[in-house]
């Protein structure tokens, strides 16, 4: 999916703030949170423990402060989940570029440097779209 097209399907989702489970931050989010917990589990197989109970707490948790947000009862409460959500995404890219460069720690597959990325940038506009809303 093109950077031009989820920024469009982000911004029909802002513009009519739906309060379902079928949105592209949710999806986006979920099946990164799947890749962060089988990436877990091949650094617990090498008995990386630390780092494999670090990505898989910040992994996990974009999509659910993402999904948290869904139920906010105010438009502050809306972008604070989404600003707790952006921490744990930045927070993962750390870990990730940080396997990435350890001779110690297996390389994380470019892809989900990449889909943390994509992720990043979808909440960001979310935050910036929601905060410019009167």
């Amino acid at each position: 999916m093109s950077s031009n097209r989820i920024f469009k399907l982000c911004n029909f989702q802002i513009n009519n703030m739906r309060n379902d489970k079928d949105n592209l931050i949710i999806k986006l989010s979920f099946e990164f949170a799947l890749k962060i917990i089988a990436f877990s589990e091949k650094l617990r197989s090498l008995k990386k423990f630390e780092m494999a109970s670090q990505l898989f707490k910040s992994g996990t948790s974009v999509g659910a402060n993402a999904r948290e947000a869904q139920n906010a009862e105010s438009k502050a409460d809306f972008v604070h989940k989404f600003k707790i959500s952006a921490k744990e995404a930045d927070e993962t890219e750390y870990w990730l570029e940080l396997c990435k460069a350890s001779e110690y720690y297996p390389t994380p597959e470019e892809s989900l440097l990449e889909e943390c990325k994509v992720i990043i940038k979808v909440i960001s506009k979310i935050i910036s779209s929601t905060k410019g809303k009167n």
